[in-house]
């Protein structure tokens, strides 16, 4: 297992047409910065009431660069829910997504957030 640390911003806008009443639908890019060097382009889909803290997303963006030297790109997927107990999230590399010196890449992607600042820990594995 490999370990890559670093910091993100992200960019987060509704997309049109809108989903039906009671879900959401956005863009999610970011700019990755660290061992993982690289942009993300993605989609969001939300339900649930933000409001009360009750909520839920899924979302899959495309990741592109450079990761500890390696260059390449692989999707991610999101599963996330949120309610009175606290916060769930779950972001994996897509199987079979890897591709130029990623390709067989395999992982999962833990999200931080701390007084606004976003960071990220990817813990992976190539094929030898």
């Amino acid at each position: 297992m490999q370990h890559a640390h670093g910091t993100f911003t992200v960019d987060v806008h509704p997309l049109e047409p809108a989903p039906p009443e009671g879900l959401a639908r956005f863009t999610i890019n970011k700019q990755l910065h660290g061992d993982l060097e690289a942009t993300t382009q993605g989609e969001m889909l939300t339900g649930g009431d933000f409001k009360q803290g009750a909520a839920g997303y899924v979302a899959i963006e495309k990741v592109t660069g450079t990761l500890n030297g390696k260059h390449g790109s692989f999707a991610l997927q999101h599963f996330a829910t949120m309610d009175a107990t606290g916060s769930k999230m779950n972001v994996i590399v897509v199987p079979g997504s890897g591709t130029g010196d990623l390709k067989g890449i395999t992982g999962t992607f833990t999200i931080k957030i701390d007084k606004g600042q976003h960071s990220y820990d990817l813990d992976y594995t190539l094929p030898d």
